[in-house]
């Protein structure tokens, strides 16, 4: 009962804040929930956004929140981009999430903890068009639990935001 009322209070939160912020800048924002706090290997995360600037330079990040139910202190996930043209690519990520000693890194309150994971930075779209994400957690367990929701941002490069 306590979970779901701050796991309530944080979505509230966020949304407020992300209503109030300035988004200048950001090409996508998105964000994927886990039914249970469990992310199978099966229902990957997906995202997608058209791109029509390919002269800027972006950064692309994820967002994960968890419980402290999680039973690692690390997370592969396998990113598969989409292009345009059909092309694919895909990446494996490698995130810590907890030091050796198991204090969770990142930032939270009570048994929520949000950890942002570099993707990649500076880079630019060769394409113009719909581009697709499909991130996967590369886990030995099938089902993840602790796993509260997944998120993706893109945004413009630092020091082209005016």
């Amino acid at each position: 009962m306590r979970r779901k009322r701050d796991s309530l209070i944080f979505t509230a939160a966020l949304l407020a804040l992300l209503t109030l912020s300035c988004n200048h800048g950001t090409l996508f924002s998105g964000n994927h929930r886990m039914e249970e706090e469990r992310w199978s290997m099966y229902e990957p995360a997906d995202f997608s956004c058209t791109v029509d600037d390919t002269a800027s330079t972006w950064d692309i990040s994820f967002s994960l929140r968890t419980s402290t139910d999680y039973p690692y202190r690390n997370i592969y996930l396998f990113v598969v981009t989409s292009f345009p043209s059909g092309t694919t690519v895909t990446d494996t990520v490698h995130a810590i999430l907890a030091d050796s000693q198991g204090r969770w890194l990142g930032r939270g309150a009570g048994d929520l903890r949000e950890m942002t994971i570099p993707f990649k930075s500076n880079v630019w779209f060769p394409e113009a068009g719909e581009y697709s994400f499909r991130v996967i957690h590369g886990m030995r367990d099938t089902i993840l639990r602790g796993v509260c929701d997944f998120g993706m941002n893109i945004t413009l490069r630092e020091e082209q935001v005016k």
